[in-house]
């Protein structure tokens, strides 16, 4: 039973003490959460976020947040262009916890909805890139995860024969996959500082002059060492916006172009369904093995007599021009505010097949999308929300809610997806301002781009 706002505004006093509670809101969606949460005004004029997990399977979520969050020092925090929670106290609450972090102000907006050129896309990019430069010694000092490009090899190829196993798994995607874990090309790569899973979701926007700019980014639990790629797969369910946010990254980013990162996102999106598949084989849960294997065979049909991997990867011009690249004037006003409420549920990925079609739950049971929520207008970041449907061949398939439990990152991917080429064609073009002007300097650049690219 959901514990109720004023429950867990009383807790804030024992995970802050010397501090009163003037105020209290809800920011759960009710039963639907993973997470008991609220709002909470203080008597001192902040304002808080207390959370609760609202079972004990989502309470390693959360002391792996609270991990996180320790290890985002001050001086951490200086390094991004954003705000993250900051954790201002714990306490018991029967056999669990409460924890409590300042509230960020701001609105998210899903990944479906993101719109191209300058604005939110671009700014997503750059907050990737910044979140991918942190030192690694951050996440190490901590002790938390951290995998070489081996060892991501390694989990995936793992994943792959956990979901042939089952004998579920349509052939043509293992041998699609086979053949991407076995391309030398694909595995070499520079890890970095990681979320594991990060979507458009995860940051907070605001408007600034008029421009939505990532102001915060929440969901700190997947904080890591790994593939940065990991932080990408979410690029496939933003077909607009797509080019324009990796063209970002990669200019703000200040690392040398990995010429297969979004071969490698394609492929960890399409994991989630074997994930989904595996999920429901060790639960042995029927209904989810059979929703898995009918998404697994929309997928084998959407990617029939196609590879992952290209069989022309990213040259050194090619890496070059994309750094000279930035994205043209924004397409018509697309409003992006309060798309979403500012702790709404993370989705695990964003299908939209129409304006009229609902969500199902891993049961089975269709259930309303996610919408907005009244004041205070946010919703709890943790929480999973319910799946929604996308067109592909004129079937809707669905990727469900996972738990923490199950280890895995939020990955939406549009299937077979639309041309994205014709679409990044016509919005690329300007020299981009943030290059060095220097000729010096970028000739300089040039030739070691050259010379790493030709090792």
């Amino acid at each position: 039973m959901a514990r109720s706002p004023l429950t867990l505004a009383a807790s804030v006093t024992s995970a802050l003490p010397r501090v009163g509670v003037v105020g209290v809101g809800a920011l759960t969606e009710g039963a639907t959460g993973r997470y008991d949460a609220a709002v909470a005004d203080l008597d001192d004029g902040r304002r808080v976020v207390v959370r609760v997990p609202a079972d004990a399977s989502s309470a390693p979520e959360l002391a792996a947040e609270v991990r996180a969050l320790r290890a985002l020092t001050p001086g951490v925090r200086g390094l991004l262009p954003f705000r993250a929670p900051e954790l201002l106290g714990e306490a018991g609450l029967g056999d669990t916890r409460v924890v409590v972090v300042d509230f960020l102000p701001g609105y998210r907006v899903d990944a479906a909805h993101l719109p191209p050129g300058r604005g939110a896309a671009t700014s997503l990019g750059a907050a990737l890139a910044a979140l991918h430069a942190l030192p690694h010694s951050i996440v190490k000092g901590e002790g938390l995860p951290a995998r070489t490009p081996q060892q991501v090899r390694a989990d995936v190829t793992r994943l792959i024969e956990r979901a042939v196993a089952t004998r579920r798994l349509p052939v043509s995607l293992a041998d699609r996959w086979h053949r991407a874990v076995d391309a030398d090309e694909l595995w070499r790569f520079e890890s970095a500082v990681v979320l594991g899973g990060a979507g458009a979701a995860s940051f907070l926007f605001e408007d600034l002059d008029g421009v939505p700019t990532v102001t915060g980014l929440l969901e700190w639990h997947g904080l890591s060492i790994g593939d940065p790629a990991t932080d990408l797969q979410w690029l496939a369910s933003a077909p607009d916006a797509a080019d324009d946010v990796y063209t970002a990254y990669v200019a703000d980013s200040g690392r040398a172009p990995d010429a297969r990162a979004r071969e490698r996102a394609r492929l960890y999106a399409e994991l989630e369904f074997a994930k989904w598949l595996v999920h429901g084989h060790d639960a042995a849960r029927d209904d989810i093995v059979a929703d898995a294997v009918e998404l697994l065979d929309s997928l084998a049909a959407g990617v029939a007599g196609d590879d992952i991997v290209s069989d022309a990867a990213l040259d050194v011009d090619d890496a070059i021009a994309l750094l000279e690249r930035t994205p043209g004037a924004p397409a018509a006003t697309i409003d992006t505010s309060m798309q979403t409420d500012a702790y709404d549920p993370d989705e695990l990925a964003q299908w939209v097949a129409d304006e009229d079609d609902g969500s199902r739950d891993a049961g089975g049971a269709r259930s309303p999308a996610s919408g907005s929520f009244d004041a205070p207008a946010t919703a709890d970041a943790d929480e999973l929300a319910a799946f929604r449907p996308v067109d592909l061949d004129e079937d809707a398939v669905r990727v469900p809610a996972l738990h923490a439990g199950d280890d895995v990152s939020t990955a939406p991917i549009t299937l077979p997806g639309a041309d994205a080429a014709q679409r990044a064609t016509s919005r690329h073009g300007e020299a981009d301002s943030r290059m060095d002007a220097a000729a010096e300097a970028e000739r300089a650049s040039e030739a070691a781009l050259r010379r790493w690219l030709a090792d």
